[in-house]
């Protein structure tokens, strides 16, 4: 009979690269790093370290690196693209490590989160929510394995023939060198990046945050981008680690579109990636139940490969279930309820908060 936790471990960077070897064949995400965790901290955020959890054997079954975040009514513990499963990923199992959560950060006198937000592939009791959703749940993988003439060959006849055009629109793919990434991205990507959020309807993280992951996590970048005339129209930002890389960042001009910049650019990077030993590369997220905005990049992406890889879905598991649900009911009506409906609630939450203060200050 197995025990009703996992024996859970805080890991020093060394731990975590000593376990990380020992299970080669582990997809273990970027942001699931010491090396992740240390541009967090950079950023001014909380990361509150990377765990390990046994089985009855001794031997680690999940590693998950968490970063604590505090907002109004609630402080959470976040799994970003994690947690990472290193043995078997049953239900059972899922369960054992979402009760080890609950009994782990119930006890740390260090933190008190509402919930611990994590992947999770057999949705079931505790996991609820969550209150917000944290990472896609879909995306395109191409395979970098087969020869080159092979991965051309798997695209769909309008990516290829995109690159084609690219080619003889006289479209220029340079790697941009890591001394010169900063000031090439704040004075000719962010820009694009800006045009792109604002045309495709999304909201792009400020320039510093851009800059800071080049210079924290250069040795698992690359910075590619595409040149018509000899101005930047197109740029991508590529990851890699342990083999598996990523399209993680990307930005294009209107005009690029004429030139079929972005596809040429891509398709460049995938043959600088296979190059290095990459296995693989993920193109992040495509649209989903939960994630509809992201149908203006799924066709792109669907282009270059029909290997469609589900992602276990973000859930929330709740330390203190009632005080979870009271939160979450908040935070959905403010969301959905009329303003002034809303600015009547958070008038009586604020009126609430400032007699309890009050109450305190009385006693003492």
């Amino acid at each position: 009979m197995t025990r009703s936790v996992f024996r859970s471990e805080r890991l020093t960077p060394e731990a975590f690269e000593t376990i990380a070897s020992a299970h080669p064949g582990a997809v273990i995400p970027l942001e699931q790093t010491p090396q992740w965790a240390d541009f967090e901290r950079s950023l001014g955020r909380e990361p509150y370290g990377l765990w390990a959890y046994y089985d009855d054997d001794g031997a680690p079954a999940v590693l998950m690196s968490l970063l604590r975040v505090r907002r109004r009514f609630r402080e959470s513990l976040v799994a970003i693209n994690g947690p990472v499963w290193l043995g078997d990923r049953s239900p059972d199992a899922e369960l054992r490590l979402m009760r080890t959560v609950q009994a782990q950060f119930d006890e740390d006198v260090d933190t008190d989160p509402l919930y611990v937000r994590m992947q999770v592939k057999h949705p079931q009791a505790p996991a609820d929510g969550p209150i917000e959703h944290g990472w896609y749940e879909r995306e395109i993988v191409v395979d970098l394995t087969p020869s080159e003439d092979a991965i051309f060959k798997s695209f769909r006849p309008n990516a290829r023939n995109s690159i084609r055009r690219a080619e003889r629109s006289g479209v220029e793919i340079r790697t941009i060198e890591r001394p010169e990434w900063v000031d090439v991205f704040r004075r000719d990507l962010y820009p694009i990046l800006q045009e792109t959020a604002e045309r495709d309807g999304f909201a792009s993280f400020g320039a510093e945050y851009y800059e800071k992951l080049l210079d924290q996590l250069g040795d698992y970048l690359r910075l590619m981008v595409a040149y018509v005339e000899g101005r930047a129209v197109s740029w991508l930002i590529t990851t890699e680690y342990r083999g598996y890389s990523v399209y993680y960042f990307a930005g294009s001009t209107h005009d690029a579109r004429k030139t079929f910049a972005p596809y040429l650019l891509l398709w460049e990077a995938f043959k600088q990636l296979k190059a290095a030993g990459n296995t693989a590369c993920g193109l992040t997220g495509i649209v989903s139940e939960n994630y509809p905005q992201l149908v203006n990049v799924t066709t792109f992406k669907r282009n270059f490969s029909k290997n469609v890889v589900e992602i276990p879905t973000t859930y929330d598991i709740p330390l203190n279930p009632g005080k979870y649900r009271v939160v979450a009911g908040l935070l959905t009506f403010r969301r959905t309820a009329p303003a002034k409906g809303r600015a009547l609630l958070m008038g009586a939450a604020a009126s609430l908060s400032r007699l309890r203060t009050d109450r305190s200050e009385a006693r003492n």
